[in-house]
């Protein structure tokens, strides 16, 4: 937790526990083979860790598909030194990543072209929305190590950013960051995540954010809004440069 005030994304997509359980309940035509047919968990057990799947991206590299025991639910897929990595839960069967893999490959990339095209990921203001970008978070930077039992916007929290409790697992997010760039957003939830795992900012806390890209910009951003907020600017363009009279 920290302090708060009175352009480019992580290239990520999640799928929550509740829409994925939705999913892998609905049913088709036996006939089809549909491999959602059967709950997860039945069927060929797939291998831990890392693992190539057989469907491949549209740029004809391998996809990644990495089992975790710490996942319990819901499916992450992000980028990784330029090739696609699904996080699924250890008891995801073969069958069940046949669909899974593709599918989620298919919206990573979807949101990969929405940027080419100018267009940003922007996390819908809320609590199931956060919860979703805080598992992928994990999955993407601390290997699924942090797993919040709730994630929250709170509006009652005026002097910090965010906040985590780490007897109960659970993240309160100030209504203050909703609006901020996405990769603030992240940043901040990245934060709190980090705090599942080391309740201080020790030096091992700030190891677990050094992978973040955008690290020291979000700090920056923030500090930038505490002043700001602290002096009640408002409505000041970022040009440096005004009228000037002779």
């Amino acid at each position: 937790m920290w302090g708060c005030p009175q352009g480019e994304g992580t290239g990520s997509i999640s799928v929550g526990a509740a829409m994925y359980r939705r999913i892998m309940a609905a049913t088709k035509d036996p006939a089809q083979g549909d491999p959602r047919r059967n709950p997860i968990g039945r069927g060929t057990p797939g291998p831990l860790g890392d693992s190539f799947s057989k469907h491949l991206a549209a740029n004809g590299a391998q996809v990644v598909v990495r089992r975790t025991r710490r996942r319990k639910t819901g499916v992450a897929a992000f980028w990784e030194e330029g090739r696609a990595v699904i996080a699924v839960p250890a008891r995801m069967s073969i069958e069940d990543e046949q669909y899974w893999v593709p599918h989620m490959v298919s919206r990573l990339e979807a949101d990969q072209r929405a940027r080419a095209g100018g267009r940003r990921r922007r996390v819908a203001p809320s609590d199931t929305a956060l919860m979703q970008q805080c598992e992928l978070l994990s999955a993407r930077y601390l290997g699924s190590r942090a797993v919040p039992e709730s994630v929250r916007w709170v509006t009652n929290q005026n002097g910090r950013w965010g906040s985590a409790t780490n007897a109960h697992k659970s993240i309160r997010i100030s209504h203050h960051v909703q609006g901020m760039p996405d990769w603030v957003l992240d940043y901040v939830l990245l934060h709190e995540l980090a705090h599942l795992i080391h309740p201080n900012h020790s030096a091992a806390f700030w190891a677990e954010l050094a992978g973040y890209p955008h690290l020291k910009r979000a700090e920056a951003f923030l500090e930038g809004a505490s002043f700001a907020s602290a002096r009640n600017i408002q409505g000041m363009s970022s040009d440096l440069d005004g009228d000037f009279e002779a």
